[in-house]
Order: C-alpha cells, then structure tokens, then sequence
C-alpha cells in the first residue's frame, strides 16, 4: 500500500507535469504566431482597459497573448501590469525593475507608444523626449517606439515646413541614440499622417534605416482612401514598416471605392478585424512579401461599441484568432 509520502511524491509529480503542458500549449501558442516570417501577435494596453480584464495580465493570458504595446506617458508613467495604478520609469533602475517584473510575469514589451507635438514646444526638449523614450525601450527589450504624427500647427504651416520639423525632431533623437537598435515608426495617424507624400519625404530628409513606419491598416481608410487604393499605399509603405497597427472599418458597398471625407461616420462603420474590408490575411500578406518580421498589433477601436465586458472580450478573442490565422497562412 502506498504510503502517504510516496502518495503526496505522486501528487507532485502530477501537478508538476500538468503545468508544464499548461506552459508547453501556451508556447505552441506564441511559436505558432511566430512561424510565418518572423510574425507574431501584440495587443496595445489600452486594448486591455479595466471595463474589459481586471488587470492587462489577466486579459493577456486569457488572450493567449504575451506581447504588448506600452504607452508612456510624457511624465513617464505606464500601466502596471498585474494590478490597477501607474509605475515610472523615471531611472535607468525603474526601468530595469520593470522589465524584470514584466518578464516574471512571462510577458514581454515588443514596443513603446509615444505621443509628441513637434509643432509645440521647444525642438531640443521634444527631440530630447523621444531619445530618452529610445533608449527606455532599448533597456525594456522592446524593438520599436512608435511616433505620432498628428501636430496641433499642421493647417497652418505648408508641406515644406511641416517636413522640416518633424524630420529635425525625429533626427536629433537619432542621433542622440547612435548605439540603438530601436527603430522609430511614425504612426499614419490623422489626416497629415495619413498623406503618403509626407510620410515618405520624412523618411528621405532624416535618411535612416531607424525611421520608418508604424502602419496602421485601417487609418488610410478611415482618410477617405478607396479600398483598393489602401492596399496600393500599404505596399508602398511595407518596406519601411517597423511596428504596425491593425483596424478594420465595414462600409457600406457604395462607399467603399469611392473617396471620402476623412473620417466619415467611422464610429458608425468601425469593425472587429474579421468584420470590416480589408482583408487582414491580405494585408499580412504585403507585410510578409516586402520583408517584414516583428508585431502584428491589435487595436481595435470597434470595441467601444460593445455595451458589456462579455461583449468585449468576445471581440477581442475574435481579432486574436483573425490575426494569428493570418500569420499562420502566410507562405
């Protein structure tokens, strides 16, 4: 008869092989996102708000999910992960204390979301302002920050001018960060954002392989860009792609190849990404073919359509499953 050690030596045994197969699934899980090209599945925090998942830990893992976009605010707070409030990451020390809690958690921070006027303020601070935010993904282990592109001037100052500055402000953080990896994707994010010309001469006025884009796949859309001409601009923009962001919009038919007023009735038509136009299999696609290996990151505004959190989380499981099917068909 066994003996109440041996029984308990069992018991152990047990328990300890079913967490593994329980870390083994959710590795298959992150392996499987990553074995088309180098691609693999992140959400932004702000995704994971506390009306949908406790806290982002809990909504990450019962996303199946462990990559995840960090806001960092310009007092350099960002969203503690296990539990409600703010950390900072003031010191080279919070920041590595951070990573380590992060890591422990079995998570990881694929890139840093930044937001930063280059029309306001002084140009040596806001330049200044983004190096620190380089160098505070470089020590987080994160690849890319991403760059807003929006600034409060830009109806008032003329294409030339608004390049000027923003390529002044985007190269000094450059080269104030010579030893970085991390590279910066300027978001196409409001209407200058969203105006490939601009885009494309900041990129050849800063003249780094660091700079790039954060392609957002339903912003060109949202601009008022027929469908068929979004993938056409998404292919021009996929070589230069460092990070992404991914939102889809369900028009109706008729408006769909046709031009329209930026940002037309977009809280009536935005969509979970299994529901809207554009293909998202497609757009991975154009992704994969021009070379890209890094993120494919959920941000699905759709979600505050939904009344409930079940609602919600429904959702979001659903933009999860449609992003990984898209890696995963890539060939």
């Amino acid at each position: 008869m066994p003996t109440t050690t041996s029984r308990l030596a069992s018991r152990r045994s047990l328990l300890i092989a079913a967490a593994l197969i329980l870390c083994l699934e959710g590795a298959h899980a992150f392996a499987a996102d990553a074995g088309a090209a180098g691609m693999y599945v992140s959400l932004r925090d702000s995704m994971l708000g506390e009306n949908t998942f406790p806290t982002p830990l809990e909504g990450l893992r019962h996303l199946g999910v462990d990559a995840l976009e960090l806001n960092l605010s310009r007092d350099f707070s960002v969203r503690v992960l296990d539990a409600k409030g703010k950390a900072f990451l003031k010191t080279d020390e919070d920041v590595k204390a951070y990573r380590q809690a992060v890591e422990k958690l079995g998570l990881r921070i694929c890139s840093v979301l930044t937001a930063c006027d280059f029309s306001a303020g002084d140009m040596a601070s806001n330049s200044s302002w983004i190096a620190r935010a380089i160098e505070i993904a470089d020590l987080l282990g994160a690849s890319a920050v991403r760059i807003d592109s929006a600034m409060a001037r830009e109806k008032e100052l003329d294409f030339e001018a608004r390049v000027k500055i923003f390529a002044e402000g985007l190269g000094g953080a450059l080269k104030q960060t010579p030893n970085s990896e991390v590279t910066l994707g300027i978001e196409n994010h409001g209407f200058q954002g969203n105006n490939l010309a601009f885009l494309l001469n900041v990129y050849q006025a800063v003249g780094s392989e660091r700079l790039g884009s954060t392609l957002d796949t339903g912003n060109f859309y949202w601009r008022g860009y027929p469908l068929s001409e979004v993938y056409g601009i998404l292919r021009v923009l996929a070589p230069h792609t460092k990070h992404t962001h991914v939102k889809n919009i369900n028009y109706p038919a008729e408006q769909r190849e046709i031009m329209r007023e930026a940002g037309w009735e977009y809280t009536k038509y935005f969509a979970p990404l299994d529901e809207g136009d554009i293909d998202v299999a497609k757009v991975v696609g154009i992704l994969a073919a021009a070379g890209y290996k890094g993120d494919i990151c959920i941000e699905d505004e759709s979600i505050e359509k939904c009344k409930t959190r079940e609602e919600r989380v429904a959702v979001l499981e659903r933009d999860v499953a449609c992003v990984r099917k898209a890696i995963q068909g890539v060939k």
